[in-house]
């Protein structure tokens, strides 16, 4: 198994919000660990709120005594989501602040993914395929029928999610189970990359070189030269 992830501030934004965590390795009872996470919020709240999820849900997957891996993950994300809400609550600077996140392990060639908002998994193989579903007003009226995908409204109100880890009313995570066929990759990302590029252009950067380091570049990059509005983080996993 190969992995590599990279974060960037982007062109637009001075400060970088998200935060990426990888490791091929064990992490408790999980043979092995993505993490991406998009956060939100005034100043340097959304900082805060994707570097505290990561770090401690880690923490508490690492410290899990659970053997059912969906279950102890689903619970991990629960107490962190509780955790994060009391650091609001305690600093006014911070009420209000959340993030995504997009979680993956892979056991037995079956790839896990836990997904909290907008930030995405895909697997690409000779094809792209978007695994999660993004938690956001705009694709609820897609589903809908009441707004087209790409249509100006579309775009114009994308940034608004309707889920994510720091609500204090609790959080409903979405979970996906896939056998992974032969060659395929796993790409979690934030939707500074997603927003900037079509899943055909992903998929071509991609297909361009065999080199994972070099494919995680290559999307960054062209993120920033579409614009690079938001914060971009990409994590390539190759089982």
């Amino acid at each position: 198994m190969e992995a590599y992830g990279k974060t960037d501030v982007g062109v637009a934004r001075s400060m970088n919000q998200d935060t990426i965590f990888y490791s091929t390795s064990s992490v408790g009872f999980l043979k092995n660990l993505f993490i991406v996470a998009d956060g939100m919020g005034g100043h340097a709240a959304g900082d805060f709120a994707s570097r505290y999820t990561v770090e401690n849900l880690v923490k508490i997957l690492e410290n899990s005594t659970s053997k059912h891996l969906i279950s102890a993950i689903d619970d991990s994300i629960h107490l962190v989501n509780k955790m994060l809400v009391r650091q609001a609550d305690e600093n006014l600077d911070m009420y209000g602040m959340g993030t995504t996140l997009v979680l993956a392990t892979v056991e037995n060639n079956i790839l896990y993914v836990a997904n909290v908002g907008d930030s995405r998994l895909y697997v690409v193989g000779d094809d792209i395929c978007q695994i999660t579903r993004d938690h956001s007003y705009v694709e609820e009226m897609v589903s809908a029928g009441k707004i087209q995908r790409g249509s100006s409204e579309y775009y114009s109100r994308k940034n608004v999610i309707t889920r994510a880890i720091g609500s204090p009313s609790g959080v409903v995570v979405d979970y996906f189970e896939i056998e992974l066929s032969e060659n395929s990759m796993i790409l979690l990302c934030s939707d500074g990359l997603t927003n900037m590029l079509a899943d055909d252009e992903i998929l071509s950067l991609m297909l361009s070189t065999d080199n994972i380091q070099k494919k995680v570049d290559l999307l960054i990059e062209a993120a920033n030269k579409k614009g690079g509005t938001d914060n971009i983080s990409v994590l390539l996993v190759s089982p």
